[in-house]
């Protein structure tokens, strides 16, 4: 871990979180607590069925299940700390754990940004070359597919992370916000952080756009080939198996293109915390949802599953 910059002289954080009221905290405590649980539980579910049903032995399902894997893993760095702080009188958070939660929040999240794009070319390759998806996505093209992803951001969240702990922070060290964001910390310093501004700008547009457009093209080139179709029913169905994708995509891309891409000048507390609960904590709740409402494939591995165990027991 690189060591902090030698002008600054703050050694750990005050997470504000979001409000000081212990009525509110111990309310906020169940909420979150509820969703936690919900996400952590749902998205395990999808990756137990996943291994345990063959027929969900897709590319497909593979990729769904690394998407359950990613959400469990940034909400989890994140919740369970708030949770402890809305309890505890003491909101401190070390100058290392705040950059090991802004590295692994940010790895993890910028994985799941390309990750989209990922999901988005299965779906092309399923409607729009429907024979040959096996062929063309095999399983070590898929594999190199995942650990391309993650290796990707991890080393950029790397850089953004070094970038803004590296910062001189000379007092005061409340954040306020209930985890270690980027710009939240970032207008704590006490230096000009414009050229670290137009670096996270650069490493935003790569990392959000380029995928973005990746997605934009895929669902094109679906949407043309889809209405190609002949069939009204086919077409529906179709239609159907990418809705659920999209839902996903915009609820995680929106709120974090706002957060990310604009100056620190217009930094706002209060309505930032609300907006990163988006995609932080409601994306990763509403995966399993419509993932699992909306696929037939899903449902029925469950019912075989909870079948199975009956007979067992």
């Amino acid at each position: 871990m690189f060591p902090a910059s030698n002008h600054s002289s703050v050694t750990e954080f005050i997470l504000l979180g979001f409000t000081s009221d212990p009525t509110s905290n111990r309310i906020l405590f169940i909420i979150f607590l509820l969703l936690y649980l919900c996400s952590i539980l749902g998205n395990g579910l999808i990756i137990i069925l996943i291994c345990l049903d063959s027929h969900l032995h897709t590319p497909m399902y593979f990729f769904l299940s690394i998407l359950s894997l990613l959400d469990m893993g940034y909400i989890t760095t994140t919740i369970p700390q708030m949770l402890v702080h809305l309890l505890s009188i003491s909101k401190l958070i070390s100058f290392e754990g705040c950059w090991l939660q802004m590295y692994v929040f940010g790895a993890l999240s910028l994985t799941e940004c390309i990750f989209f794009a990922v999901m988005a070319y299965d779906r092309y390759v399923a409607i729009c070359f429907p024979l040959r998806y096996m062929l063309i996505l095999n399983w070590d093209l898929c594999v190199r597919l995942v650990v391309g992803t993650w290796a990707c951001g991890f080393f950029f969240s790397l850089v953004h992370t070094f970038f803004t702990m590296k910062l001189p922070f000379c007092g005061p060290n409340m954040v306020n916000h209930y985890f270690c964001e980027g710009p939240s910390i970032r207008s704590l310093a006490c230096m000009n952080t414009h050229l670290i501004e137009v670096v996270d700008f650069v490493l935003s547009i790569f990392m959000a756009l380029t995928p973005l457009s990746l997605i934009l093209a895929s669902y094109i080139r679906i949407t043309m080939a889809i209405l190609k179709i002949k069939s009204t029913q086919s077409r529906c169905k179709a239609f159907s198996t990418c809705a659920s994708h999209l839902t996903v995509v915009t609820l995680f891309y929106a709120p974090a293109i706002y957060i990310y891409m604009r100056p620190n000048s217009s930094y706002t507390p209060e309505r930032d915390k609300q907006i990163s609960l988006f995609y932080n904590v409601f994306t990763a709740l509403l995966n399993p949802v419509v993932y699992s409402l909306r696929n037939k494939d899903i449902k029925a591995a469950f019912i075989k599953v909870v079948v199975r165990n009956r007979v067992a027991w």
